[in-house]
């Protein structure tokens, strides 16, 4: 592999990273919903399953799972049913992702439900496992930049690790400018608007997810 082409690999993951999509839209409602680190459990959720797609792809794995087509469409439509129901609950006050105003004052700042760290981060895992961009990533994109005659497993390696980290430092940042929002959303007279917006995102997110490929 030549700097040339780990260099043009570099920027064409961190565009596709930057690009807002359900990834992004996920790790924005949930810091809104409970700051940045809150964002940052769902991007962590979401890098984690990149991870496995990346390790996956060096032994092959990631093309039977789109070789099979019907398999392929049921996990994407599982997915964004999954995210349309959490963004419904968020949108109308329901559920644990939703801000609950009854008994709050004006400045108060109500505390994260109780397991937030594992359902945040759960979430993440199975929107990036529903997600036909990052298995098609994987499976369409990442062999364009390795080079045959080369140690494969060490190419894949080195792609994804040069993948992951630049994403990670963009959902940080997503989650870091909407986390600045929090504070002011956990007021009582804008709890109301920050469901709604929380909602929309990860409804617009599970929609992204159904869309994909569709083209």
């Amino acid at each position: 592999m030549t700097w040339t082409t780990w260099g043009i690999y570099v920027i064409t993951a961190a565009v596709l990273a930057i690009s807002p999509g359900p990834a992004v839209f996920l790790v924005i409602a949930q810091a809104l919903q409970g700051g940045f680190k809150k964002g940052m459990w769902g991007g962590l959720g979401i890098l984690s399953v990149n991870a496995l797609f990346f390790a996956l792809s060096a032994v092959g794995l990631t093309a039977m799972l789109t070789a099979s087509t019907q398999l392929f469409t049921a996990v994407k439509w599982i997915g964004s049913a999954y995210l349309l129901f959490l963004g419904l609950q968020t949108f109308f006050g329901k559920g644990n992702l939703a801000l609950n105003t009854a008994g709050d004052k004006e400045n108060s700042y109500p505390k994260l439900e109780p397991g937030w760290r594992l359902r945040t981060y759960g979430r993440g895992v199975v929107l990036q496992m529903s997600n036909p961009k990052a298995i098609l990533f994987v499976t369409a994109l990442l062999p364009q930049f390795i080079r045959p005659g080369e140690d494969v497993v060490t190419q894949v390696m080195i792609l994804g690790a040069s993948s992951i980290g630049p994403e990670l430092f963009i959902l940080a940042g997503y989650s870091l400018l909407a986390g600045q929002l929090s504070h002011m959303s956990r007021r009582p007279r804008f709890m109301n608007v920050t469901n709604k917006v929380s909602g929309a995102l990860l409804a617009g997110a599970g929609a992204g997810l159904a869309f994909i490929g569709e083209e």
